[in-house]
């Protein structure tokens, strides 16, 4: 394991996205599925939404993202977007790239 905070892991093979969907379950996702990362601010409502999203995109449950400054958007391939806020986000961004995942925006 790369990366462990209890909500978000980088594992070897997979970014794991834990508290992901309606039901509370994990969301695994291999770094090849991944097409590219980017790096938002987080603020107005984005900023205090502990869980869910938009038609576009999808925060994983935390309850302490309205402590947080900036989040990753991640690009599947699908319409959602899993967006994730990591205790430590510059760390994950290392773990993805290492992994060959392009990451963009401020940091």
């Amino acid at each position: 394991m790369e990366y462990d905070d209890g909500l978000i892991a980088c594992e070897t093979d997979a970014l794991v996205i834990r508290r992901y969907d309606l039901l509370l379950r994990t969301r695994r996702i291999p770094y090849s599925e991944i097409r590219r990362v980017t790096t938002v601010h987080l603020s107005g409502l984005r900023k205090w939404r502990i869980w869910g999203g938009d038609v576009r995109h999808w925060f994983n449950f935390d309850a302490r993202r309205p402590e947080k400054p900036l989040a990753l958007v991640l690009d599947v391939g699908g319409y959602v977007r899993p967006c994730i806020t990591p205790d430590n986000l510059q760390l994950v961004v290392e773990a993805l790239r290492a992994h060959g995942v392009q990451v963009s925006g401020p940091a």
